[in-house]
């Protein structure tokens, strides 16, 4: 392992936990954070499980317990990312709203953070649905880690 040149990277639950890692900890060079939860308490309201996701899996709603959704939420750590981090989401994405990806990245833009957005249009969820997705996602993940990667 080269501990010079540590990447992360994660989609769904994955990118959940890519959001939550680069707020708890700088020693990622770079990381990309693909079709994210960032914000528990806009996904509940806007994801295509709201009745689910809030039934079972906080045990209530977002206005009766604020600060469990927030603390559980990525966006709560904004404010400690260092690392530069790409966003990839779906614009058609109705399990993470592409609108989860946008708060994060205009959280770290806020910040200072080094970020950017890829949107892939006509993508779902599934964001390499396509041939052209699927290359158009693995292009994007390797240009931005070479971007921060050392000889």
């Amino acid at each position: 392992m080269d501990t010079n040149n540590l990447f992360v990277t994660g989609g769904s639950g994955g990118g959940v936990l890519t959001a939550w890692i680069v707020g708890k900890t700088d020693r990622f060079k770079a990381a990309v954070v693909a079709k994210p939860v960032i914000n528990w308490t806009s996904f509940v309201l806007y994801a295509d499980g709201a009745a689910f996701f809030s039934k079972y899996w906080f045990g209530k709603k977002p206005w009766e317990d604020p600060e469990n959704y927030f603390r559980r939420s990525p966006l709560s750590y904004a404010g400690n990312v260092t690392t530069p981090t790409m966003l990839m989401t779906g614009e058609e994405d109705y399990r993470t709203p592409i609108a989860e990806s946008e708060q994060f990245y205009t959280a770290l833009k806020l910040e200072g953070v080094e970020t950017a957005m890829v949107r892939i249009p006509g993508s779902g969820h599934g964001i390499a649905n396509r041939p052209s997705n699927l290359v158009a996602k693995i292009a994007s993940v390797l240009a931005w880690f070479n971007k921060y990667k050392t000889e």
